[in-house]
């Protein structure tokens, strides 16, 4: 078991003014939500090789993007049907010790780097960027 793990398995349970292991402990920083959905919006931005368009995050106080899939994306169908919180992490290579992957490491877009875990069921999304 990695120190990530570890530290994300240790404290069971939380209370309601704290902040969640990830984000308090291991410096892990909220980028955003992803939504999929089926309606077309009028900012969509299309990911080719995914075989996606995504929409709302460079407008989105609140980091919302919407993701509306082609039906041959390659992409897991946990991720074209199921929410996902997104957490901009240092060391992406270090965060995916000892996780579950889902969706390896891969290049979206220049200089972002991201891949996605499940916990417990649910996809997350880990992300770094080339500064």
């Amino acid at each position: 078991m990695t120190n990530s793990e570890q530290t994300l398995q240790s404290i069971p349970y939380r209370r309601d003014d704290e902040l969640p292991t990830a984000t308090a402990t291991l410096g892990w920083r909220y980028h955003h939500i992803g939504i999929p959905t089926d309606i077309p919006r009028d900012d969509e931005v299309y990911i080719a090789q995914y075989g996606m368009y995504v929409s709302g995050f460079s407008s989105s106080p609140y980091g919302v993007e919407w993701m509306r899939f082609e039906s041959w994306s390659p992409l897991p169908e946990i991720i074209r049907t199921v929410a996902h919180v997104a957490f901009e992490v240092d060391d992406l290579d270090a965060a995916l010790q000892g996780q579950e992957i889902v969706f390896p490491p891969g290049t979206p877009s220049e200089g972002v780097r991201a891949a996605m875990i499940l916990h417990n069921g649910a996809p997350v999304e880990l992300i770094t960027f080339g500064k």
